[in-house]
């Protein structure tokens, strides 16, 4: 398929579905949606906007789904009138069935839909970035409670359900609570376990993020050096990448981590990395349903976490002594007793690999949103 809009449907074409993501660098909802795709596979055509140019999360998509990628559809730096403007001529270009839009970064393009004929469109919230993890900005809350009262939203958290009714005031029927799901068989205990080249010695600590300022993997770090003062042997692994990486590595070797701790960079499918960990470890400022979380519990790896959008939620029940506030002291403090005891570390990876296979399977998700997409309904009225 053209990257270029305006491309000419052959006859009897699927429907065509716009997904308009701030970011198409791989990340919860990116990842959430290469599994859609590839689940539906030719059951619709996909145009994939990143608007910072980012799509390294396309390499999920299997070749067998019809999609094409649009770095940058519209200019940066425009204010948001003529954000939403641009928007529109690429709507009206591309005529697709449906328009799906990814949280409050591609808001100009449900803006750009207010006007007839309107798309049917399915908005996805997934979160907040680190400038609204200490409270919603009001000028945003208010454009969502406009903008978003005659769309479709899905929501993965309760969290995120409760500022829907409560702070956006959206209307009940619009809202749609729709946990994360994923492939049981894909993340599990047994199979294909990674050679991870960690130096050191004990139990494998592991954690897979962007290296983003949100995920505060430098509270993982400070963590594990005062796990480290007191003698405990273990060693850590961080999987994945982004803009802090080198203030990472470097604050690693600065608190003494370095020969105990393995930056492995992006890795495309992190099945195999999960098994080769003893613990998992959370230390993120916000989230909301982490895929992350959820990969470890179905691989049947114990968890400590800080407590963040649905944590507690997600995890049993045994877990709770296992959920850390956050500072780098309290998950220490979560992360100690299962570097110390394996039985331990056994016992909540079984209850966390239960508890997956009980709630996240990605059958229920999937069923979910592709009721939602549909096959180009128009929009309600009201």
């Amino acid at each position: 398929m053209s990257g270029a809009p305006g491309f000419a449907p052959p006859p009897g074409a699927a429907p065509l579905v716009l997904s308009v993501f701030p970011s198409f660098a791989v990340g919860g909802a990116q990842v959430r949606f290469c599994a859609l795709a590839n689940r539906f596979g030719p059951r619709w055509r996909h145009v994939i906007a990143a608007l910072d140019g980012e799509t390294g999360c396309a390499e999920r998509l299997h070749p067998e789904v019809p999609h094409a990628l649009l770095p940058r559809p519209v200019p940066r730096g425009l204010d948001p009138l003529r954000s939403a403007l641009a928007a529109r001529r690429v709507l009206r270009a591309l005529r697709p069935a449906a328009l799906v839009t990814s949280n409050w970064g591609s808001i100009e393009w449900a803006i750009a839909d207010l006007l007839p004929p309107r798309i049917h469109h399915l908005h996805t919230e997934d979160g907040f970035g680190p400038d609204e993890a200490a409270g919603q900005i009001p000028r945003r809350v208010t454009t969502r409670r406009w903008v978003l009262r005659r769309s479709e939203v899905a929501l993965p958290s309760t969290v995120l359900l409760r500022a829907a009714r409560e702070a956006w005031r959206l209307p009940e029927a619009r809202l749609h609570y729709i946990p994360n799901g994923l492939d049981l068989a894909r993340f599990r205990p047994d199979g294909p376990v990674a050679a991870l080249p960690v130096p050191g010695e004990g139990p494998l600590l592991g954690t897979v993020a962007a290296l983003r300022v949100e995920k505060n993997l430098a509270r993982l770090l400070h963590a594990a050096a005062l796990l480290r003062g007191e003698g405990i042997a273990f060693r850590l692994v961080v999987i994945g990448d982004g803009p802090e990486r080198a203030m990472l590595e470097r604050l690693a070797r600065e608190l003494g981590l370095g020969d105990r701790t393995l930056f492995a960079g992006h890795v495309p499918d992190p099945a195999a990395a999960y098994r080769a960990m003893d613990a998992f470890a959370l230390s993120s400022d916000t989230e909301q349903m982490p895929f992350s979380v959820m990969e470890a519990m179905a691989s049947g790896v114990a968890v400590a976490a800080t407590e963040v959008g649905d944590v507690r939620v997600m995890l049993p029940q045994e877990a709770a002594p296992l959920i850390a506030a956050c500072d780098p002291a309290a998950l220490a403090a979560a992360l100690r007793p299962l570097l110390l005891d394996r039985a331990l570390r056994e016992r909540m990876g079984a209850l966390n690999r239960a508890k997956a296979e009980r709630d996240y399977d990605q059958e229920t998700m999937f069923r979910a949103y592709a009721a939602l997409i549909g096959d180009g309904a128009p929009a309600a009225a009201g």
